[in-house]
């Protein structure tokens, strides 16, 4: 291990640190096969999304058995809304309404997959691709003393690097949980990630993840 690395850890453990984990878009419109049918998704990206859903959910485990929270991100599309620049960008037309969006609200797409909230647990609901634009999730980490964030879910290039790099442009250090993300095409995946660890944090599997948790808590219990 380098030095830096170790004194990033450092921080991260230390007994004042107060970790909380970002689950985001893992709704029934991002990693439900049954929604993703008409993206072609290959087969290879297909399982790298079942096998985020299933890691995120597996890291959810975790963060409850150590007390760290758990807020949950959530996209919902109003469907009597028009996000007018994505319009643009999908269209050509900024007034128009984009066929098939996800996760509008109401319906089986803005719907947990695999993986909910326990009650109690902080939700936060948002219009695009950042956690941060236009919610109170920064106003919840704030209340909650949180000093640093986890970021785990869908996609890894979209919604997980835009609230990332909010994340970190609001000075909290940050980890992705690399095995709990994905994307529609491996590739694009494998270079989200190659430009999150350089710009913005650290990569790390769940199992590290974990681990760093399980040490923070004896750090603050010794």
């Amino acid at each position: 291990m380098s030095a830096l690395r170790e004194r990033q850890l450092a921080v991260l453990t230390a007994a004042e640190a107060r970790p909380a984990l970002l689950v985001v878009d893992v709704q029934r419109s991002f990693g439900d096969p049954e929604h993703l049918a008409a993206f072609g998704l290959d087969e290879a990206a297909l399982a790298g999304v079942a096998a985020a859903v299933e890691r995120a959910a597996t890291l959810v485990e975790h963060a409850r058995a150590t007390g760290v929270p758990v807020v949950w991100v959530e996209l919902e599309s109003a469907p009597d809304a028009v996000w007018h620049a994505s319009s643009w960008l999908h269209t050509g037309e900024p007034e128009a309404q984009i066929p098939d969006a996800p996760c509008i609200t109401g319906t089986p797409g803005a719907e947990w997959y695999r993986v909910s909230p326990a009650p109690g647990e902080a939700r936060v609901v948002k219009r695009g691709y950042s956690g941060f634009v236009a919610t109170e999730l920064e106003a919840v980490l704030r209340d909650a003393g949180i000093t640093w964030v986890t970021i785990a879910g869908l996609t890894t290039e979209c919604c997980v690097a835009a609230t990332a790099f909010d994340a970190v442009q609001r000075d909290w250090p940050v980890v992705i949980a690399a095995d709990a993300t994905a994307a529609y095409d491996v590739r694009l995946h494998d270079a989200a990630l190659e430009s999150l660890a350089l710009n913005v944090g650290l990569l790390m599997p769940i199992a590290e993840i974990a681990g760093l948790w399980t040490a923070s808590r004896e750090e603050v219990t010794a």
